[in-house]
């Protein structure tokens, strides 16, 4: 069996659910650092900050878990929380709030307060 076939048997066996679970993680670790949430903290994790790319982040991760939601399972409240929680940091580290409602993935989500 060559690399290709193998890969491909692997990922066969993984659950969909899982395989979107991963997926939103990396959106959120990617969310986050670009929030400024970055495990270095202060100076450090400012210099990554970056809110234009958080906002695609955050976009796209409500887009998937909104989507996925009927079949995430006991993914689906873990995914919900996170994407909650970044909403709120990205709101807390703009300069100028979304009106509510209008903040990344809202328009999926609701409002965040």
């Amino acid at each position: 069996m060559n690399d290709e076939q193998q890969a491909a048997r692997d990922i066969a066996d993984v659950p969909a659910a899982e395989v979107i679970a991963s997926a939103a993680v990396h959106l959120m670790s990617a969310a986050a650092v670009k929030c400024g949430l970055a495990d270095e903290g202060g100076e450090q994790a400012a210099a990554y900050q970056d809110l234009d790319e958080a906002r695609k982040l955050i976009a796209a991760l409500a887009g998937l878990v909104t989507a996925a939601r009927p079949d995430l399972g006991i993914h689906a409240a873990p995914l919900r929380d996170g994407l909650k929680s970044l909403q709120k940091a990205f709101r807390e580290a703009s300069t100028i709030p979304d009106e509510p409602g209008e903040g990344p993935g809202e328009k999926l989500t609701g409002p965040v307060w």
